[in-house]
């Protein structure tokens, strides 16, 4: 219905790796594009690389505005986040918003890899939706998925995947902003840990 305004916005993530193997093995036409923020944990290169190797798919890389970030570094430091969740909320906007928004130019369909396990907010999400203000659909094909559903398919296509996954990193951001959760803890917990606030970034708030 949308041939080539379809676009897939993976973060490296399992439940992203899931739906690129799919993109992938079945040649979907779908454009797949990632942020690089900037603060990445070099784990998620090494993947970007192993996935862009395994499947010999074009992934699209969007790096923030260097003026921008330069900027924001001058006036409030390297680390601004921990101080507030204005900050933070800066931070992220700068260095993952508005790429994301470049990233979405020409598009009218935008799918996602998320959950409605993961966070209060996506519990209530429906699998496809109409955002207005940018007048294309979202679509969250794996919101019904499981977390056991998600790693049982890594393991059945052999699906490469972020090795921190295996150490506790069940939800990964920026390198300063995520640390692992112990077992029977919010997946979420590891974002942002400093801080109360409903673990968004503000990518999948924006409507």
């Amino acid at each position: 219905m949308f041939p080539g305004k379809v676009k897939f916005s993976s973060s490296l993530g399992q439940e992203d790796q899931v739906l690129t193997d799919i993109i992938g093995r079945h040649g979907i036409a779908v454009r797949i594009f990632t942020i690089d923020t900037g603060r990445l944990f070099n784990e998620a290169y090494s993947t970007l690389d192993l996935t862009q190797s395994k499947y010999r798919i074009p992934i699209d890389v969007y790096f923030p505005q260097a003026e921008p970030v330069q900027r924001m570094v001058a006036e409030k430091g390297i680390n601004l986040f921990y101080e507030s969740v204005e900050n933070r909320k800066s931070c992220c906007h700068i260095r993952k918003v508005e790429p994301l928004n470049r990233a979405l130019e020409g598009a009218e369909v935008w799918i996602t890899g998320l959950r409605n396990e993961q966070t209060e907010h996506r519990r209530d999400l429906p699998v496809v939706e109409w955002l207005p203000e940018k007048k294309m659909y979202k679509i969250n094909p794996l919101l019904n998925w499981s977390y056991a559903d998600i790693t049982a398919h890594l393991d059945r296509y052999s699906v490469p995947y972020n090795p921190l996954h295996d150490k506790g990193f069940i939800s990964i951001g920026c390198a300063p902003c995520t640390r692992a959760v112990s077992p029977g803890e919010d997946p979420r917990a590891g974002r942002w840990w400093w801080e109360l606030s409903h673990k968004e970034c503000g990518l999948h708030l924006v409507k």
